[in-house]
């Protein structure tokens, strides 16, 4: 590098969604409060999963870690994004856009086989009812889970080592609000066919055969809730999967619309507008899917503000003063 007089770059300059300062305070509070629903969602999924006994099921086990995970890789993203809002430069350095990177990927890809975990899970509860207990065991479960996060944290550490083996030596300006890997190809002074390579026989072939699973499972899901003879049973049938499938439909769909398009109808602002939402919106929305589409969840989320607002009633209306005085006055008496 020295030899060749290169200037090796240390950090990078990302440019962000837009150049106007009043527009900047706007979507500073508009992705503040998404940011701030989408950890009090998430978190609080996670929460009321664990104090209802009712959803302690492979269902809602698979659910709570689709939580944690949506959290985790929004917090990825937006603290940095935020910051930037009122940054006098918006840079990020090379091994902090490095860690991004890494992490977002491990948490996007574990998204995607999560998805695929839940519908499966929802196909053996349709298909095979009486077998349920058995084939989702909660050693399995867990096992579909850790293995989840393996391939989450294979492929994204694949795409970071093969990024880092690259030299970047020219422009460091980023254009996006965080360091996506073909932001970063398109900077590098080094060949970059190994690294698209990579990306297409990782990232591609994983987002297939996950999307496939889904396929595949909602198919036969689809199958065996036509020979449901009564209308009721076809109906309810469907809602357990119907939070699922928005969820699997809207994640899908935001990725390929980003990913999978002609170059000839590429723009870079429609790829910061798509990746806002499945950066950022998304990870907003699943807790709210779930919860407004799910009976047992509205239950559970409504019987924790029935017992909240009998605590609150309780504690306002009893003097614990007054409690005590009148409970010695009783032990004496006696």
């Amino acid at each position: 590098m020295a030899e060749n007089n290169f200037t090796v770059v240390t950090e990078f300059i990302l440019l962000g969604l837009t150049d106007h300062a009043e527009l900047k305070i706007v979507l500073f509070v508009l992705f503040l409060v998404i940011y701030f629903i989408t950890l009090v969602g998430n978190l609080g999924m996670i929460f009321l999963i664990q104090v209802t006994p009712k959803l302690h099921i492979p269902m809602y086990f698979f659910l709570s870690c689709l939580s944690f995970v949506d959290a985790c890789y929004s917090s990825v993203i937006a603290p940095k994004m935020l910051i930037n809002f009122f940054a006098v430069r918006e840079t990020i350095s090379f091994s902090a856009c490095i860690v991004q990177h890494l992490f977002f990927g491990v948490f996007i890809t574990t998204e995607g086989f999560l998805l695929s975990v839940m519908a499966y899970d929802r196909y053996v509860a349709i298909v095979n009812p009486f077998l349920y207990t058995a084939l989702m065991s909660k050693r399995k479960c867990v096992v579909l889970v850790i293995g989840s996060y393996t391939g989450g944290m294979i492929n994204s550490l694949t795409h970071t080592v093969s990024l880092e083996r690259l030299s970047f030596c020219g422009p460091n300006v980023v254009s996006h609000f965080f360091c996506d890997i073909p932001s970063l190809l398109k900077l590098s002074c080094s060949d970059t066919s190994t690294n698209e390579l990579l990306l297409l026989s990782f990232s591609g072939v994983i987002a297939m055969a996950t999307f496939l699973i889904v396929i595949i499972s909602y198919m036969c899901i689809g199958f065996a809730i036509l020979r449901i003879c009564s209308a009721t049973g076809r109906q309810k049938a469907f809602s357990t999967c119907a939070s699922h499938l928005t969820a699997v439909i809207i994640f899908y769909g935001t990725l390929s619309f980003n990913y999978i398009q002609p170059s000839s109808q590429y723009s870079v602002e429609q790829e910061k507008v798509v990746s806002v939402f499945y950066t950022l919106v998304i990870p907003m929305l699943n807790p709210l899917i779930y919860s407004l589409r799910n009976k047992d969840v509205k239950d559970a989320i409504k019987r924790a503000l029935e017992m909240k607002h009998f605590s609150c009633k309780f504690q306002v209306t009893v003097d614990p003063i007054a409690f005590c005085q009148s409970t010695f006055q009783l032990v004496t008496f006696t």
